[in-house]
């Protein structure tokens, strides 16, 4: 039993993920706050970068040069960003973006404050370049506060749109909007912006969880969290996975489920929350979280993606995420249902590094957004 109890121990160190290091790339003065990259899906392999300040730029091939082209400029919205946790949080382009030139956008408003999805089309004689004039608007979600937007948004591979929204924000969900479903905030919505339901400028997937049911609105997917931050979908099983920001204790990754309930505010991660005092009588069937750390490891999760990079072979197929206040990165491994490791690959000492996003280029290697207003990729650590 020794034997075996020392050859699975020294197999998993040899299979434990390595340590890894970061380096500033693309060396655009001009880049500030960005929190998400997309590349459509056209051939062109071109880099579309959200910068939360109100622009969304493409950046250049050549990762040395400052020739960022303005894809769309929305600074002189009201007020797009006027707190931390405000502005342009989220792009996906539509799947058949090729023929129809279609993207989507999240982003922040005031007087009143809320956030909004719209739909946009590019010129047709100029991809390079946004025509504002062809804004449609699909969601508006009022927001009683500037925190807990979160805005993530992608299409899953059932081609319909994926919207993430934080809990209205302040501390302990004041509004007690997650578990609330005649309100969006704390959800994971889905819409089909192909079609339309009733006088809707969206249609409502039939097979939404909520759909006929009295009291919900029929976009919720999932619902009961806190501020989602970092969607992606496995490439392997299709499972939604989502990080979320916790209040004072947890920190936590979830796979998404179809109905699914994460808990906040009545639990933190798979702990009762201090938040509310008001649980349920009777059990309600929360879904525990896949991971979470606690304070000591880090104070604002950034979800990631699951790594199909060349430059670190070992991380294939990992899980890498981090977190945004402690700048420390982490590799999980997620396999047939469970936790094998959760290994800390990078620990922030002298750098600025504060993750907004984990996101992949052309070539499927790791780039990492950061609020320090770089862009960083990786290598080993040798």
């Amino acid at each position: 039993m020794k034997i075996i109890a020392t050859f699975l121990l020294t197999a998993s160190i040899l299979l434990a993920a390595p340590e890894i290091k970061i380096t500033q790339t693309f060396k655009a003065q001009n880049i500030k706050l960005p929190v998400a990259l997309t590349i459509p899906p056209d051939g062109t392999e071109r880099l579309f970068l959200v910068q939360q300040f109100g622009k969304i730029t493409i950046l250049p091939k050549d990762r040395s040069s400052d020739e960022e082209i303005t894809f769309l400029d929305l600074t002189d919205r009201p007020l797009i960003k006027q707190q931390f946790e405000e502005g342009i949080l989220g792009l996906a382009f539509h799947p058949d973006y090729a023929k129809n030139r279609k993207f989507y956008i999240y982003y922040s408003l005031q007087d009143p404050k809320h956030t909004r999805v719209s739909e946009m089309r590019t010129f047709a004689d100029d991809p390079d370049r946004a025509d504002i004039s062809s804004e449609r608007v699909l969601l508006e979600i009022p927001q009683p506060f500037w925190n807990h937007n979160s805005g993530n948004i992608i299409f899953g591979p059932d081609g319909y749109l994926y919207v993430a929204i934080g809990d209205g924000g302040k501390a302990n969900d004041p509004q007690r909007f997650s578990q609330n479903t005649f309100v969006y905030n704390g959800k994971i919505l889905r819409i089909d912006v192909n079609t339309r339901t009733g006088n809707r400028p969206y249609g409502l997937p039939s097979d939404n969880p909520f759909l006929k049911k009295p009291g919900h609105h029929p976009e919720i997917f999932a619902l009961g969290l806190r501020n989602p931050w970092g969607l992606t979908f496995h490439p392997d099983t299709n499972q939604l996975w989502a990080a979320d920001v916790g209040q004072n204790a947890w920190e936590e990754i979830n796979i998404i489920t179809k109905g699914g309930n994460y808990g906040w505010s009545y639990r933190e991660g798979a702990h009762s929350a201090n938040a509310r005092t008001d649980a349920p009588s009777k059990a309600t069937e929360f879904i525990d979280p896949i991971h979470e750390y606690d304070r000591s490891s880090g104070l604002s999760i950034t979800g990631g993606i699951h790594y199909r990079g060349k430059a670190v072979p070992e991380l294939q197929g990992k899980y890498i995420y981090g977190d945004f206040v402690h700048g420390n990165i982490w590799a999980l491994d997620f396999q047939n249902g469970r936790k094998t490791s959760n290994t800390k690959i990078f620990k922030r000492t002298k750098s600025t590094i504060k993750p907004t996003a984990f996101v992949q280029d052309s070539d499927g290697e790791l780039l990492i957004l950061s609020h320090d207003h770089k862009i960083y990729t990786i290598s080993p650590r040798k």
